[in-house]
């Protein structure tokens, strides 16, 4: 049976998935706090959360362990590959395809630390040699 690929993260949900990555396992009260200790502008109320939370584990965004009383959810896919995903689809969507396109746009849009320039040239230089 083939596993389907979660549907991209909405923004909220993408808010959300942050805060697992980075605490790992936590209840939507963890969560809830997280983000609005995150936000000084922006809180977001806790039924809200919940309410993700349990769409994001419908869509299989995240699991549920509902073994405790309070319910621990666990982001459904590592960071990297969400935001590879992610990545992908944008490079289709937007920019037909073409690598170099969203590379360029993406470095004209916002300038680069010297450090993510040369981050960016040994990613390159690595992909080139798995190529050959």
């Amino acid at each position: 049976m083939r596993r389907e690929t979660p549907k991209t993260p909405t923004d909220s949900e993408l808010e959300i998935l942050r805060v697992l990555w980075k605490r790992g396992p936590s209840t939507v009260k963890e969560v809830h706090e997280t983000l609005n200790a995150a936000s000084e502008n922006k809180q977001v109320g806790y039924t809200t959360v919940l309410k993700l939370l349990q769409i994001m584990t419908v869509k299989g965004t995240v699991t549920r362990n509902e073994r405790d009383r309070a319910h621990v959810y666990v982001a459904g896919a590592p960071a990297e590959r969400t935001k590879r995903q992610m990545a992908g689809e944008m490079l289709e969507k937007v920019f037909g395809g073409s690598a170099s396109e969203l590379v360029l746009h993406a470095l004209s849009g916002q300038k680069a630390s010297h450090e993510e320039i040369e981050e960016i040239r040994r990613m390159l230089d690595e992909y080139e040699r798995k190529l050959s």
